[in-house]
């Protein structure tokens, strides 16, 4: 057994994907039964506009037996803190020891603007907000079966106040879109026993052209429609020519995404577990975002997992 999987139970290597939400039920349950089987010690999930984060942890879980599943993140924009407890309950008494709640997200009482008609909320003060929401949640009623054990948290952490609201409050962080330097600087600002997992975007494909066309479109995605990410950057070091027009630089796309063979992919997960993460999920990228990457995943599990 591995420091990692002795330390945390999911082991160095995990999968991320967003590619579930476009996908039916029964081959969700499927892809995520081979997940397993292939040797994966979690799995993570994002949130959009598909299915809701319980939703989606109930259907991997009940596809199977061991893995642990991840949601990364639920978004407290979407829920009151009440909900969010009962779910995270429910999910931690009904299958022990394998849910964990990545939290994450903006959440005040305005509304700047909606979607399909229902309003979103506006972005407040991150660090306050992510507080009493947490604080909201441990408050909530219990009057059913309390999970034993209880369930783990984590935040989507990325600044140094956030992540040092994630060690002092829940099981660690799990940072998103961030360069292996940002993983050591984590590591430091939480200290060495809170969780540190990080989600890695990666393109295997050998044809490097072909591989930094789809790595740049992820980059630019993020940095010109989350502005948390750009500013996550600018902490980082990189300027508004790395960031500009929706043209990210080749340094800032190949400190986010690595690409290439499987060894490529390995050395920089092996960076990151270096600097100091305990656990890194891998999102593998394509040029077709919805399908399932499931040829990606079973050729780099053997490198990832040491087999």
């Amino acid at each position: 057994m591995s420091d990692a999987l002795a330390r945390t139970g999911l082991g160095e290597a995990g999968i991320w994907t967003f590619a579930f939400e476009g996908q039916p039920a029964g081959r969700v349950r499927e892809a995520a039964a081979e997940i397993e089987e292939l040797g994966y010690g979690a799995l993570w999930y994002g949130e959009a506009f598909g299915r809701d984060s319980a939703g989606q942890a109930w259907l991997l879980l009940t596809a199977t037996r061991r893995i642990v599943v991840a949601s990364g993140i639920a978004n407290i924009a979407f829920r009151e803190p009440l909900a969010m407890a009962a779910a995270e309950r429910t999910l931690g008494e009904a299958f022990p020891g394998r849910y964990v709640l990545g939290l994450g997200g903006h959440r005040v009482d305005d509304t700047v603007s909606e979607v399909d008609g229902y309003p979103v909320p506006a972005r407040g003060k991150a660090l306050s907000t992510m507080r009493r929401y947490l604080d909201s949640m441990d408050a909530a009623p219990a009057h059913g079966p309390a999970p034993d054990p209880a369930p783990r948290r984590v935040l989507a952490a990325l600044g140094p106040k956030m992540l040092g609201l994630a060690a002092e409050r829940t099981w660690g962080a799990h940072p998103y879109f961030v360069p292996v330097e940002h993983t050591a600087l984590a590591r430091e600002a939480m200290g060495p026993d809170a969780f540190l997992g990080v989600e890695q975007a990666v393109v295997l494909d050998t044809d490097v052209d072909r591989a930094r066309e789809v790595a740049a479109a992820h980059v630019a995605g993020y940095v010109t429609m989350a502005p948390h990410q750009a500013a996550s950057m600018r902490r980082l070091g990189f300027g508004e020519e790395d960031l500009a027009g929706g043209r990210p630089s080749r340094r800032l796309v190949d400190a986010i995404v690595a690409y290439g063979d499987v060894d490529a992919l390995h050395a920089r997960v092996r960076e990151h577990l270096d600097a100091g993460a305990d656990h890194v999920c891998v999102q593998v990228l394509t040029e077709d975002p919805a399908e399932l990457p499931l040829p990606q995943w079973r050729e780099l599990a053997p490198v990832l997992l040491g087999r």
